[in-house]
């Protein structure tokens, strides 16, 4: 336990001075400084940087957890990002530069209105303190205190040790964004980032190694036969009639409402393209979207086969309670003095998805909340301080959200995915109508993104349709975009939009975007091919 606490403890304060080192001359006191980095992000922390974002303990736990359980089919969460970066590095990402935007509801003020911009900011806070960051605590101390045995060192119940541990990440990740700011954040998320990509790969690398007596593929060759159905990414499950709200992931909805979903958490979700906001140009830029593509196909080996190995080593005694299954993997495989330094990238991952959302979402506050209707005239100095105020107090509600997520029973990132749906859905909508359908007004538009939330709501938590959530999606779209066109024909406002180039940054292309991004559509489609019938 001793070298577990040092190898924590070396590794966590490298990252914090390091981290420190990187901001020593950094102006945090002006807008674009402590919202979006000074804009002087490079490709390859803006790559950390998106990674560790996305993946944290919802996704080592939960998708683990249900790997264990289910088989590989959700690895569609993970392979098909990479289609969607592709679209955000060519389409959208160069769209946003030219703009200059910060925040993702400025671009939906420029194309339609004020309300419109004030009604998105609203909802993503909302679904930054009621999904997101509560998921991303209690998985997270879920991990630490099953493998630090915290309850048992301060002799207190395993419940008690789950929250005390809750509320201690939760102020140490407030901490980071509101005295760091973008920059902080991206600094540290780089190295946690590829410290998570290394100490995440180790997991199943030495557990296979020890499983083929030294021997890597022969350990795989016996995972793999002792249960070839959990390696098949295709699931059959149904979805559409009896069953299919239980179905984990069917492979119909790939073709509805996944894809929706993959373009909006990639290209229009704010705490992640945050980053590239922030990027120095365009080819910073889009190298950053497409390094991340790559590394999202990696990331299946970190999120998806320790739970398949947890098979074989504890077959289906932890089915009840799936998400317990990596902590007991990393115990199980790991020596003591890597799993300190595991942990403290773990502890890397809560934060860097808890204070990037924060950091998002004060971002939003300030900016597209705060200085439109509280105070106009504001100073940057004024707008830093208001992002700081609000982080404190999203932090202190996620903490207090968090104990209603305890018991999902599908898991936790099922249950995630889920509550998403209330929201991403309906705002990709109107962003999408935006750039794509010149004709749909600002009414329009309104009229979609409430009609949006609450066919969701009503057709998956109150009639409970006998459907898929990702289909409910798909349907959900369609009939968005149906809605907005009707309702934009009787309303037409004569609005007209055109994107003006403000030379925020320097909007020349990376040369070799195309290669790698055409790499990374043939590789996400061999997958497919090479594990769908196994």
């Amino acid at each position: 336990m001793l070298m577990t606490f040092i190898s924590f403890l070396a590794f966590t304060a490298f990252v914090a001075i390091y981290a420190t080192y990187q901001l020593r001359n950094q102006k945090l006191d002006s807008k674009d400084g402590y919202f979006l980095g000074g804009r002087s992000l490079t490709g390859i922390v803006i790559a950390g940087s998106m990674l560790l974002t996305n993946i944290s303990t919802e996704h080592l736990i939960g998708m683990n957890g249900s790997s264990y359980k289910n088989g590989s089919v959700i690895i569609a969460w993970e392979v098909t990002s990479a289609i969607a970066l592709v679209l955000a590095a060519f389409f959208f990402i160069p769209k946003y530069l030219r703009m200059g935007l910060t925040t993702i509801p400025e671009f939906l003020e420029k194309r339609f209105d004020g309300f419109m911009r004030t009604a998105v900011a609203f909802l993503l806070i909302i679904s930054f303190v009621v999904t997101l960051l509560p998921i991303v605590l209690y998985t997270g101390a879920i991990n630490i205190e099953s493998i630090f045995n915290i309850s048992e060192m301060l002799h207190t119940t395993k419940e008690n040790g789950v929250w005390i541990t809750v509320i201690t990440v939760g102020i140490i990740g407030a901490v980071y964004a509101i005295f760091g700011g973008l920059k902080m954040v991206a600094h540290t998320d780089t190295i946690n980032g590829y410290g998570l990509l290394i100490g995440g790969l180790a997991i199943p690398t030495i557990a296979l190694w020890k499983i083929g007596d030294g021997n890597v593929i022969d350990g795989l060759s016996v995972v793999f036969n002792h249960a070839p159905e959990k390696f098949n990414v295709v699931s059959d499950e149904p979805s559409v009639g009896q069953g299919s709200r239980d179905s984990i992931l069917p492979f119909s909805v790939l073709f509805t409402g996944l894809m929706i979903n993959q373009l909006y958490f990639w290209t229009m979700h704010q705490s992640i393209i945050q980053r590239a906001l922030g990027a120095k140009n365009l080819i910073e830029a889009q190298k950053g979207l497409l390094f991340t593509g790559v590394l999202k196909l990696l990331i299946p080996l970190v999120v998806l086969l320790p739970g398949i190995i947890g098979f074989y080593y504890f077959g289906d005694q932890f089915y009840g309670d799936q998400d317990l299954i990596y902590p007991m993997l990393v115990k199980k495989v790991l020596p003591a003095w890597m799993t300190g330094f595991f942990v403290a990238v773990i502890m890397g991952a809560v934060l860097s998805t808890f204070n990037s959302a924060l950091n998002s979402a004060a971002t939003i506050f300030s900016l597209g909340i705060y200085k439109r209707f509280i105070n106009k005239t504001s100073s940057d100095k004024t707008l830093v301080k208001m992002g700081k105020i609000t982080s404190a107090v999203l932090a202190v509600s996620a903490i207090i959200v968090a104990p209603f997520v305890a018991d999902a029973p599908d898991g936790l990132y099922q249950l995630l995915q889920q509550l998403n749906g209330i929201f991403f859905i309906p705002i990709a909508s109107v962003i999408i109508a935006g750039f794509f359908f010149p004709k749909v007004s600002a009414k329009g538009a309104k009229a979609g993104l409430l009609f949006g939330l609450l066919f969701y709501i009503v057709m998956n938590f109150v009639i409970k349709i006998d459907m898929h959530f990702v289909h409910i999606w798909g349907i959900e779209f369609v009939l968005n975009m149906i809605v907005m066109h009707i309702v934009s024909s009787i309303t037409k406002d004569g609005k007209a939009f055109k994107i003006e180039d403000v030379k925020a940054v320097d909007t020349t292309p990376w040369k070799f975007a195309r290669p790698l991004g055409a790499a990374l559509i043939i590789i996400t489609i061999g997958i497919y091919i090479i594990l769908g019938n196994v």
